[in-house]
């Protein structure tokens, strides 16, 4: 074997000590078949794993003569499996977001080495011969038999006459004239083969609108990566300006990807990009079976479909020139990914933008406070603003209701006298009604009113959440337990459950109104497949009065007879220990509030709480983003937290408790050490180590290290010199885990 014949190869193995390529030998039988970015297998200590070429070229010149460097085993997927700007990307989030290259590149392909291939099925289908064959009046049944073969191609003899409600005479009648035949074809899994593309009407941009969308278009003219903010209230017709804006890079010849959070992508929001651009629009989010995600990826990988929607994960799309990337509801948490790679879509989106001289932009009716920094003057984003609706439709009315003195004058009800007057009201005029609680299950705890103990996870310092049939719920580790009857520490049977969730809310609505048809759409009432869309589908079309959920209905809704939103409790995101709190509770109001008023029946919304005159609730109460923004920035400052600073947090966790503490302690030891030694005190604080404020979860326990500075790159200077330093794992199983710019404090 030649020594000069030599693949460099990335391996599987998820550990920043392994980041540089392996030099491997190519068989003679191979040679003709890898190239840069084949998945092959080789050995690697004492084992064979996986692996990615990344290049050819002679090994290093220290390798002694007599070495015998090993060869590749075989190849697994001949590929490309990846693209050099896929490589790249994946260089820049392991270097920014301190991870193995290998978890990153693994996370940007993960749809194309599934081991998931092109779905192929035997059966009949129309002739291709002709085009579409022309029927008499006499000869319904034929069209119908051909038209459904059209609709659901590979069908047997008998599954075809079934759908088509006729005789497998008649299919066989229709394959002897040639209008259909059996084969074998390549199908596609379409993840909405039933949406209905929108009716897209003449709509005029107002005035706003089109200056938003030329600052867009010219940008995109000019083939430079531009970075624009686009702050429009809800309502104001953003996703038009997404559509239109889109249209103009697509006709440059280039492509586009529009992100939403994954609770946004609603089928509305499918529908209308495909009654604007068709069959052109690929689909990417985690509810996708993973041949949906393979044939969207590789439709999108072909060039058949230049617009990608999708969530998170979208960012990855394998588009080969994008002119235009838009990220909608930018601030939203959910673009953080929580495991490794731990990275943020808006970062990899604005680093996108750099790497093919792309426009970005970032939209929302809420901007996060370090985005909304960024756009002012002298910052490294422009910012546009829609401050109106669209026809002139006014902002909804918003009152704050004080539950301090509903409790006072004696309603310790769920919904406060106002809440219920104004549903009523609603349901007398048949328009529809939306209440917004973003906790689901019943009831939050559940104690002994003797002894005072609280029922909790036997796995996590959670508390359990009752559910309606007896059962008790973690939401962080889907422990479950029934329900007892008595207290199992002292026995008594005063257990009583405290706090509301949407189940709770649902069975004091049906009580209040017995007649009104309802609705709930939470994580319970959603797991199944289809189940968002079929309940989205049943209230838009009037099939229910009123819609209980919990932060799915805040966003993404467009319903016009929706008159009423009611905040069941503005408070529990307000109280978090995070320092974002004021600002989740600020977007998740002034975003739930949104949802109405969209038609010409206007809109109210009421908004229950127990701190009327917090800052986040009163300014969201007058759509007053401007003045939440400079009052949360004085907090801000006074605290150094971002903008003012970076942050990163180290996580440490296991089941050993004392480790887990010796591990945070080691951390905090030798990053003070790096810090004193480089002269960086000063630019440079650390917090902790401190237990998380979710103290354990699934068994383990978990500690913190908050690190701020002022400048990111020494930030993760430091972070890279103390792993580089630290063990990886104890030997009881602890673990640190680095999340730079973190987006969850818990």
């Amino acid at each position: 074997m030649e020594r000069d014949i030599c693949a460099e190869v990335l391996v599987e193995v998820a550990t920043r000590k392994i980041e540089q390529g392996f030099h491997y030998a190519v068989p003679s039988g191979l040679a003709g078949k890898l190239k840069v970015g084949s998945r092959v297998l080789v050995p690697f200590g004492g084992r064979k794993v996986p692996g990615y070429v990344t290049g050819f070229g002679p090994p290093p010149g220290s390798l002694p003569e007599e070495l015998e460097i090993k060869a590749i085993g075989e190849v697994l997927d001949e590929g490309p499996v990846f693209t050099p700007g896929q490589m790249e990307l994946a260089g820049w989030m392991a270097d920014y977001y301190l991870c193995p290259v290998i978890s990153a590149l693994k996370a940007i392909i993960w749809p194309r080495i599934q081991g998931v291939g092109p779905k192929r099925v035997k059966g009949l289908f129309p002739s291709a011969a002709g085009g579409s064959p022309v029927f008499g009046p006499r000869a319904a049944k034929r069209e119908l038999v051909w038209a459904t073969a059209l609709a659901h191609p590979g069908m047997s003899r008998k599954e075809l006459a079934a759908a088509a409600g006729v005789s497998p005479a008649l299919v066989d009648k229709l394959v002897s004239e040639g209008l259909l035949r059996y084969g074998e074809m390549e199908l596609r899994r379409d993840p909405y083969p039933a949406q209905e593309p929108a009716v897209r009407d003449g709509f005029r941009l107002t005035p706003d609108q089109a200056a938003a969308l030329e600052q867009i278009k010219m940008a995109a003219d000019r083939s430079k990566r531009e970075v624009f903010l686009l702050y429009g209230v809800t309502g104001s017709g953003k996703t038009e300006v997404y559509l239109r804006a889109i249209a103009h890079v697509l006709s440059m010849g280039r492509q586009a990807l529009v992100m939403v959070p994954e609770i946004s992508l609603t089928p509305q929001m499918v529908s209308a990009f495909k009654g604007c651009f068709g069959d052109r629009v690929a689909v990417l989010h985690s509810r996708l079976s993973d041949g949906e995600r393979y044939d969207e990826w590789n439709r999108i990988a072909c060039g058949a479909a230049p617009v990608v929607l999708g969530a998170r994960s979208a960012a990855f799309a394998p588009l080969a020139k994008p002119g235009l990337i838009i990220l909608d509801e930018e601030h939203e948490p959910s673009y953080k990914q929580e495991e490794t790679p731990r990275y943020h879509a808006r970062d990899v989106v604005l680093r996108l933008a750099g790497q093919f001289e792309a426009v970005a932009v970032l939209g929302s009716a809420t901007p996060s406070v370090e985005s909304f920094c960024r756009a002012q003057p002298g910052g490294p984003y422009r910012l546009i603003t829609i401050p109106g609706r669209v026809e002139m439709r006014p902002m909804p009315e918003v009152r704050v209701i004080d539950m301090r003195e509903e409790f006072r004058d004696g309603n310790p009800g769920v919904l406060s006298r106002r809440l219920v007057s104004a549903v009523q009201d609603r349901l007398a005029r048949r328009e529809q009604v939306i209440l917004f609680l973003n906790r689901r299950g019943y009831a939050t705890l559940v104690a002994c009113r003797e002894c005072g103990l609280v029922m909790k996870c036997p796995h996590c310092d959670i508390s359990l959440t009752y559910h309606t049939g007896g059962r008790l719920c973690c939401h962080y580790c889907n422990y479950t337990t029934a329900a007892r009857g008595y207290c199992p520490d002292c026995g008594s049977r005063f257990m009583e459950n405290f706090g509301t969730g949407t189940q709770k809310v649902e069975e004091e609505v049906k009580k209040l109104f017995p007649a009104a048809r309802m609705l709930r759409m939470d994580s319970d009432t959603t797991a199944r497949k289809g189940s968002h869309a079929k309940i989205l589908r049943i209230f838009k079309e009037g099939g229910a009065d009123i819609l209980i959920g919990t932060q799915m209905v805040a966003k993404g809704l467009d319903i016009p007879l929706v008159t009423l939103v009611g905040v069941i409790n503005a408070d529990i995101s307000l109280h978090m220990p995070d320092f974002r709190s004021a600002e989740r509770t600020f977007q998740l109001v002034a975003q739930v509030a949104g949802r109405t008023g969209r038609g010409d029946l206007g809109g109210e919304v009421l908004v229950q709480t127990m701190s009327p005159d917090h800052y986040s609730i009163v300014r969201a109460s007058r759509h007053d983003y401007a003045g939440f923004y400079e009052q949360e920035m004085r907090v801000r400052r006074a605290l150094r937290y971002p903008p003012f600073t970076r942050l990163a947090r180290v996580l440490v966790s296991g089941r050993d408790e004392a480790e887990v503490k010796g591990l945070a302690e080691r951390w905090v030891s030798v990053m003070e050490g790096l810090a004193g030694a480089s002269g960086g005190r000063e630019v440079v604080e650390i917090l902790g180590p401190a237990p998380a404020p979710l103290t354990r979860i699934r068994g383990r326990y978990r500690y913190h290290v908050i690190v701020k500075s002022k400048s990111g790159k020494m930030m993760r200077g430091l972070l890279r010199s103390a792993m580089d330093r630290i063990e990886a794992k104890t030997k009881s199983g602890a673990v640190a885990a680095v999340d730079i710019d973190p987006q969850n404090m818990m």
